[in-house]
C-alpha cells in the first residue's frame, strides 16, 4: 500500500513538473520581442498605421512590438510567415484582403479558413483612383469616355494582383464597360511613385495618396466607400457614380492556428486598446481610416463569410483558377 501510495505521489508530481512550464510561460506572456508583419513596404499607409499600432500596443502590453516589413506576392508574404510560425503569440501579422480571395485564383502556401488565429479587426482603407495633376481626366467621365474610346490604353497602379485596389479597378471597369491595363506594385509607397512620375496614367490605391492630392501633385477621381469621406467631400464614390463597386477592407491583427485562448484574449485586449489611443485616432484621421472593430469571435465569422462571397466576386469578373 506504501509503495501504491509512493507511485501515485511520483505521478502527481509528474504531472505538475509537465503543467508547470505552461503556467509560467502563460504568465509571463510577453517575455521579449514581438514581431507583427506588415505585408507591404515601408513608406506606405500601411505600414505607417501598423508602426502606430504596434507601438500603443506594445506600451498595454508592456513589450516591445516591432513592425516587420514582408512586402510582394500581393500582401501574402505575412500569411506564408504565420503558416510556419509557433503559435505562442510572438509572431503576428496583417491579413489584407487578399487572403480571402487568391487562393481562389491561384494555389497558395496556406488555408485560409484553417491556418490562421482571427485576433481582432481594427480599422479599414478609403481606397480611390488618383492621375497626375497635368492628367487629361478632369472628372471620371473623362476617364471612361476616354477608355471606350481606347481599350486597354489606360494604365492603372495597384498594389498585387487580388487585392482591392485591383479587383475595385476591375470591377468597376466590367460595370463601366471599359477595359484598362492593370500594373502591380509591390504597396502603396513604389504604386505612388509610379504615378507621379508619369509611368502609369492612373493609381487605384488606399489614402497613401492623400499628401498629394492634398499638395496638387494628384486628381482624385473618385473614391471606394459607401459614402463620401470627411477629408474629400467633394469627391463622389463610384457607387454614387452609378457603378455599383464598394470597398474598405477591414484589418487588424492576427496569428497562427492553435492559438491559447487566453494568449489570444491578452493580445486581443491590448490591440483593441489602441482605438483610444489619440496616437493610433490622429494617424486614422491622416490616412482617412474609420474604426471597423471585430472580436475574435465577429472577425473569425467576418472571415468565413468573406472567404465565400469573394469568391463569387472572382468567379464573376472570370479570375478564377488565374494566377
Amino acid at each position: 500500500m506504501t509503495q501504491r501510495r509512493q507511485i501515485i505521489k511520483l505521478a502527481s508530481a509528474g504531472a505538475a513538473s509537465l503543467a508547470l512550464p505552461q503556467m509560467v510561460y502563460a504568465q509571463a506572456y510577453p517575455a521579449r520581442t514581438i514581431r507583427y508583419i506588415c505585408p507591404w513596404p515601408a513608406g506606405g499607409s500601411t505600414d505607417v498605421v501598423l508602426r502606430v499600432i504596434a507601438e500603443s500596443a506594445g506600451k498595454a502590453l508592456g513589450a516591445t512590438v516591432i513592425v516587420d516589413n514582408k512586402p510582394g506576392a500581393g500582401g501574402m508574404l505575412g500569411a506564408n510567415e504565420l503558416v510556419n510560425a509557433k503559435p505562442d503569440g510572438y509572431t503576428l501579422s496583417q491579413l489584407p484582403q487578399g487572403v480571402f480571395r487568391i487562393p481562389h485564383m491561384q494555389k497558395t502556401q496556406f488555408d485560409t479558413l484553417k491556418d490562421f488565429t482571427w485576433i481582432a479587426c481594427l480599422t479599414g482603407y478609403t481606397f480611390g483612383l488618383v492621375v497626375p495633376a497635368n492628367s487629361p481626366f478632369k472628372t471620371l467621365k473623362e476617364y471612361v469616355d476616354f477608355a471606350k474610346a481606347n481599350p486597354e490604353k489606360i494604365t492603372y497602379g495597384h498594389t498585387g494582383i487580388g487585392t482591392s485596389p485591383h479587383l475595385a479597378m476591375e470591377e468597376f471597369a466590367m460595370k463601366a464597360g471599359i477595359k484598362l491595363t492593370n500594373v502591380p506594385f509591390k504597396g502603396n509607397a513604389d504604386n505612388m511613385q509610379a504615378v507621379l512620375g508619369g509611368h502609369v496614367m492612373s493609381a487605384s490605391d488606399a489614402t497613401g495618396w492623400g499628401v498629394h492630392v492634398d499638395a496638387g501633385k494628384l486628381r482624385l477621381l473618385a473614391t471606394y466607400g459607401s459614402k463620401r469621406t470627411k477629408r474629400w467631400p467633394n469627391v463622389q464614390t463610384l457607387d454614387e457614380l452609378g457603378y455599383r463597386t464598394v470597398s474598405d477592407s477591414p484589418f487588424g491583427v492576427c496569428g497562427p492556428k492553435g492559438m491559447d485562448a487566453a494568449l489570444v484574449k491578452t493580445i486581443h485586449d491590448a490591440f483593441k486598446k489602441t482605438l483610444d489611443d489619440p496616437a493610433v485616432q490622429a494617424v486614422f484621421e491622416k490616412y482617412d481610416q474609420s474604426v471597423i472593430y471585430l472580436n475574435t469571435e465577429a472577425y473569425t465569422k467576418f472571415a468565413r463569410d468573406s472567404f465565400a462571397s469573394e469568391k463569387l466576386l472572382i468567379e464573376k469578373l472570370g479570375l478564377a483558377g488565374k494566377g
